[in-house]
């Protein structure tokens, strides 16, 4: 197991192609758009450009995070972030895949949420072993393996007694065949993994390639407990300081 470069030791509780739940279409990056220079470069208001159909206040916040982060030391080099929305159906795609350096949205995507989250909103969120939950909050990613689940992607969480667990309770990215929109329009969701970011089997290994070693992924629920104690989302470098973070979640 890799060493933890990283890791907020406050106490604070805080988703190349685009694809939706069905197919898949390349994306090409407009010839007159020249890349960043770097992931710092890149403003909320460029993700929202790029996902318009992403809600703009949480790819804020998960850009903020990520700032924040980079300003402690991890995931300087990161090029890419992942955002998951878990306040959406799993039946909608709620997982957006940006490329930083180059401006571009690469993936939007179902992702399934853990079976001790809830139905088809989860609504409950874990940083224990045993639970079956989801975490929030930010992960940097590690390598790569082949295990039960097949290819896989380590997570490993930032955010202390949130989601720090997560290597220790195998919360990976990989791919499911229970990830299936057909099956989940008759169940009523998606089905569900053991607290991992479970994705259809057909786009598992690219999205897993391009978020491998020391990218970023973002996950977030208007969970009241993390939003108004997270560390990464009010440490100078994250732009949020003197703002309402709940954004329009308030009564959430």
């Amino acid at each position: 197991m890799p060493a933890r470069p990283f890791t907020l030791l406050l106490a604070f509780a805080l988703p190349a192609a685009v694809s939706s739940g069905k197919t898949a279409m390349a994306v090409p990056v407009p010839a007159t758009q020249a890349p960043h220079a770097s992931s710092a470069e890149t403003s909320s208001a460029d993700l929202a450009r790029l996902a318009p159909a992403a809600d703009p206040k949480v790819l804020e916040l998960a850009l903020a995070a990520m700032h924040c982060a980079q300003a402690a030391g991890t995931g300087k080099d990161a090029q890419r972030l992942a955002v998951i929305d878990y306040s959406r159906s799993s039946l909608e795609p709620r997982l957006w895949v940006f490329d930083l350096a180059s401006d571009r949205l690469l993936y939007q995507e179902l992702v399934a949420h853990g079976q001790g989250s809830g139905g088809d909103v989860p609504t409950r969120f874990s940083n224990d072993d045993g639970s079956h939950a989801s975490s929030l909050g930010l992960f940097v990613t590690r390598d790569t393996y082949v295990g039960h689940n097949g290819y896989s992607l380590r997570m490993d969480g930032l955010e202390h007694g949130i989601n720090d667990a997560a290597m220790e309770r195998a919360i990976v990215m990989h791919g499911a065949a229970y990830v299936n929109p057909d099956a989940g329009k008759h169940m009523g969701r998606l089905g569900r993994s053991w607290g991992c970011p479970a994705l259809r089997s057909a786009v598992a290994k690219p999205i897993i390639d391009v978020l491998k070693d020391g990218q970023f992924v973002f996950s977030y629920y208007p969970d009241q407990n993390w939003l108004t104690r997270s560390a990464l989302l009010k440490c100078p470098a994250a732009g949020l300081a003197h703002r309402d973070v709940q954004g329009r979640h308030d009564s959430a």
